[in-house]
């Protein structure tokens, strides 16, 4: 019962906080939702278990990475209704798959979207860190400014543009009438069994849709290459690495729990109750998403891709 009641508060105060509770309000808002289970939880008691995830937070950010390994690193901008600062568009989110295929959270911070000063800040404090081994494969949307941090600071690291945004981006320049069939044809690119097959169909999209809808097809062709990365990677892993998923799954249970709302609270406070929120989504994520292990099939990988090479 008491593990019980610890989960639900530790789940509720983040929410009341974005929310836009004080802490002065929480006893009582606490007790509508826990009943007596609430008791005890007076406005301090409440503050030094804010000041203690605060302090958490501060840590996480702070912590060792020296003996970190990630072969895949997926990135995304998210859009949460938190309060934060006005001139902070997003959140920057990074995610890892470790050699032994357990997906973590990596980086996490306020920033631009678009911003690759903001990508590279957070991508070189990693590395003073301890974040030295550099990920095979990184996978994003098209926001130039991961891209271009990126390749600054790991310039031998593959790149995998997400097929879910791509997807979004080329139907957005058909007609509705053209959109259902365009999907299916894209579809049957990034869901192709072989790398072989989906150049074909890559080929055929292209050649279908030049002729009258050439921006659909501009867009899908200038990422070829970065779109059909994953093919070169173990076929086990490919459900996990030519999307953005992992991370928008992540997200999902915390995004519906935050809302935009004017008050005090302030950057550095809605950053560590996300953080609390996030923490209890990537449990569910490590347990129930979890990729097959890296570490035995990258060595497979190498082998099939240095015997393509000999003939």
């Amino acid at each position: 019962m008491r593990r019980s009641k610890s989960k639900s508060i530790e789940t509720l105060l983040p929410i009341l906080y974005l929310k836009g509770i004080s802490t002065g309000d929480f006893s009582e808002a606490l007790a509508a939702l826990l009943g007596k289970d609430a008791a005890g939880l007076s406005a301090s008691a409440v503050g030094r278990l804010k000041d203690g995830w605060l302090d958490e937070h501060t840590a996480w950010q702070r912590r060792d990475l020296s003996a970190k390994r990630y072969v895949y690193i997926w990135a995304d901008g998210i859009h949460l209704q938190a309060r934060l600062e006005d001139e902070k568009q997003c959140i920057l989110v990074l995610i890892g798959a470790t050699p032994e295929g357990r997906k973590e959270l990596v980086g996490f911070t306020d920033g631009a979207r678009e911003s690759a000063q903001d990508w590279r800040d957070l991508l070189l404090d990693l590395k003073r860190r301890g974040l030295d081994v550099p990920p095979r494969l990184t996978i994003a949307d098209g926001a130039l400014g991961f891209w271009k941090a990126a390749g600054e600071v790991w310039p031998k690291t593959r790149e995998q543009r997400c097929w879910v945004h791509k997807t979004a981006n080329v139907l957005a320049k058909l007609p509705k009438s053209q959109q259902p069939k365009a999907k299916r044809a894209l579809q049957e690119i990034w869901m192709a069994e072989t790398k072989a097959a989906a150049e074909l169909a890559f080929d055929a999209f292209i050649e279908s849709y030049t002729p009258k809808y050439a921006k659909a097809a501009d867009c899908l062709s200038k990422d070829r290459d970065t779109l059909l990365a994953f093919y070169d990677f173990p076929a086990e892993h490919w459900k996990h690495l030519r999307t953005t998923n992992p991370i928008e799954s992540t997200f999902a249970t915390v995004r519906h729990r935050t809302i935009r709302s004017k008050g005090c609270l302030s950057n550095r406070t809605a950053l560590a109750m996300v953080f609390k929120l996030l923490e209890g989504a990537q449990k569910s994520l490590a347990t129930a998403r979890r990729p097959q292990p890296v570490a035995k099939t990258r060595s497979r990988c190498d082998i099939q891709r240095r015997d393509r090479g000999h003939r």
